[in-house]
């Protein structure tokens, strides 16, 4: 069992980041904590796909000497998935933030359940 943790270490690494992502999104009250963690979730799930998409001795899928033969390069999907999802991901941290920056201004506040209280009241 540790042999398999030592040999796979990018996805233990990986699963490791995403529990403390996914802990600190459930359990802290602060919207920029939160907006933390979730970061650290995307950073996991885009070392999973590069660690999973990566084999060990193939090239990137560059043709380099006339080597045509698919069996030479590795995949260049999850490579692609993980750049655009970087893209989406720092797209939804912005809009995030600026959410935040809202809230902020109009309830002088980051803890959610203080916010929630304070709509409530207007409301």
């Amino acid at each position: 069992m540790v042999v398999n943790l030592f040999h796979n270490y990018y996805e233990t690494v990986a699963v490791i980041l995403f529990s403390i992502g996914f802990t600190t999104l459930l359990l802290h009250r602060n919207m920029i904590k939160k907006i933390i963690g979730l970061n650290i979730m995307d950073t996991a799930v885009y070392l999973f796909l590069a660690a999973k998409g990566y084999i060990v001795g193939k090239a990137a899928p560059i043709v380099v000497d006339g080597v045509q033969s698919q069996k030479a390069y590795i995949n260049p999907i999850p490579a692609g998935l993980v750049l655009t999802g970087i893209v989406v991901s720092v797209s939804v941290t912005a809009v995030m933030l600026a959410l935040t920056i809202r809230l902020y201004r109009r309830y002088e506040s980051l803890d959610i359940d203080e916010i929630t209280m304070k709509a409530n009241m207007e409301g």
